[in-house]
């Protein structure tokens, strides 16, 4: 079965589980999805054993690291939330504004470090494949954080803050300096009574490309746009092999991420869910733990005391 098949009878079956009056055997079923197991030893027992683990993770790993997630109340820049500005037309109608968000995001980043979840996630990799066994991760964050931490085998599926795509030839390149342009120098707080700084377009970042000098975008999923088509067979890829999945720091509402660890689930795949709270998801997973990520996920991928050290 396909990944991306979310049609498909077994998983709406389960999308609905517990939404209705069933037999009593479906009634049990739903139960049981309905009290995920907490017990880290079980969990342990089953990490021993996978040789392909798939890791989604979201803004809940890296808000530990101080990172603000921009959803909720709050959750604004200036008087704006990230809605209003993440989006092609706000780009159009005022690439100074926009380009001003992602300057201070860009800044704000560089002065932030993985915390002990992308640790524990960039040190178990490294260890499994010693052993012969593979770790992917699969992020919505766009922040670097889990590369940062030393995570190789990555897949990010919104972009990267620190990636530029040009509007005229399309060229992606990565993009560390600070500031990215000099009329960007010191812009971007996000108090409501600063005004916009106005920058007119040709001093905003431009493509470096020989003969293009187009104007650059930040190379990230706005609202509106598709992910990237080949990073989505990857990820469906890894999810149709993985044979334990983790879901960290993600609400389970983003879509179409918030369908990939059900769809895992949905072909008996462990899931463990590592969050500060409950989301619409747990109850079709085998465990969930509560709790800060930089708390719950170490001893999760600690080395376990089956495991060959070479």
């Amino acid at each position: 079965m396909s990944l991306f098949q979310f049609t498909s009878r077994r998983l709406v079956s389960q999308a609905y589980c517990g939404l209705k009056p069933s037999s009593s055997k479906k009634q049990k079923l739903c139960l049981e999805m309905a009290r995920p197991n907490s017990n880290m030893a079980d969990f342990r027992e089953v990490f021993a054993k996978a040789k392909h683990i798939a890791i989604i993770t979201g803004a809940g790993v890296s808000a530990e690291s101080g990172v603000p997630t921009f959803r909720g109340t709050g959750g604004y820049w200036r008087k704006w939330q990230a809605q209003e500005l993440a989006t092609p037309e706000a780009f159009a109608r005022n690439s100074s504004r926009v380009w001003e968000f992602y300057h201070y995001r860009r800044e704000l980043m560089l002065s932030k470090q993985p915390n002990p979840a992308h640790i524990a996630i960039a040190e178990c990799e490294a260890r499994l494949s010693k052993q012969g066994r593979s770790v992917v991760v699969i992020t919505q964050n766009i922040d670097e954080l889990h590369r940062k931490a030393g995570t190789k085998h990555l897949l990010e599926i919104h972009g990267s803050l620190f990636k530029t795509r040009c509007t005229s030839c399309g060229n992606v390149a990565k993009n560390y300096k600070s500031p990215i342009c000099p009329a960007l120098a010191g812009k971007g707080a996000p108090d409501p009574e600063i005004e916009d700084a106005k920058i007119p377009v040709e001093n905003l970042p431009r493509c470096e490309e020989q003969g293009c000098n187009g104007l650059l975008r930040p190379h990230v999923v706005w609202f509106g746009e598709t992910l990237n088509s080949d990073i989505l067979t990857e990820v469906e890829n890894e999810l149709e092999i993985c044979d334990l999945c983790l879901v960290v720091g993600t609400s389970s509402v983003v879509y179409p991420a918030a369908m990939f660890a059900p769809q895992v689930s949905a072909r008996g795949v462990p899931v463990a869910e590592f969050n500060m709270q409950a989301t619409p998801a747990t109850n079709r997973f085998r465990f969930h733990f509560p709790g800060p990520c930089g708390t719950t996920l170490p001893p999760a991928l600690a080395r376990h005391k089956t495991e060959i050290i070479s």
